[in-house]
């Protein structure tokens, strides 16, 4: 059974989802690392030179495709666009959303121009969270409010409910 760790860029999935891997012995994949490697750029690269559905047929085709046994997987956070990736993440996992206030994403994503974000012309940061978590909620299994917590405690809280799920 995997782990799969959904929720906005900024959310932590991806330094959550390495500590996690490490204190439940599982393996740990990052989707948007595997969409780099395949595709030989970097994520922003991918959506400045071929445009956001391009990007986003990538991230589907790449997550469909994984594979992984007993792993904690890291999504980016648009994955949650793509229903028949997200149906393959549930199939093999469970599925934790990661939540974090918009007022909490704000400050820590400083370089939004870099970070190989999905945000369509003429939106902000807001409407993208706006959008976002009514799906996140939808495709979760679980839901871990990770405001004003630090890293640890939110992998204690992590490992507690996935061994009381268990």
């Amino acid at each position: 059974m995997n782990i799969v760790l959904i929720g906005m860029s900024g959310a932590g999935k991806s330094t959550l989802g390495v500590l996690l891997a490490k204190a439940l012995e599982m393996d740990y994949v990052d989707t948007d690392i595997v969409i780099q490697q395949h595709e030989g750029r970097l994520l922003q690269d991918i959506l400045d030179q071929d445009g956001i559905e391009k990007f986003m047929e990538v991230e589907e085709r790449t997550v469909s495709e994984l594979q992984p046994k007993h792993c904690v997987i890291s999504t980016g956070g648009s994955v949650i666009y793509s229903e028949k990736a997200m149906n393959v993440l549930k199939q093999g996992g469970q599925i934790i959303y990661l939540h974090v206030p918009y007022e909490e994403i704000e400050k820590r994503l400083i370089n939004l121009t870099t970070r190989g974000i999905v945000i369509r012309k003429g939106n902000s940061l807001k409407d993208v969270y706006e959008e976002r978590v009514p799906l996140y909620m939808k495709y979760s299994d679980q839901t871990l409010d990770c405001s004003n917590k630090d890293i640890e405690h939110c992998v204690s809280e992590l490992i507690e409910n996935i061994q009381a799920s268990r």
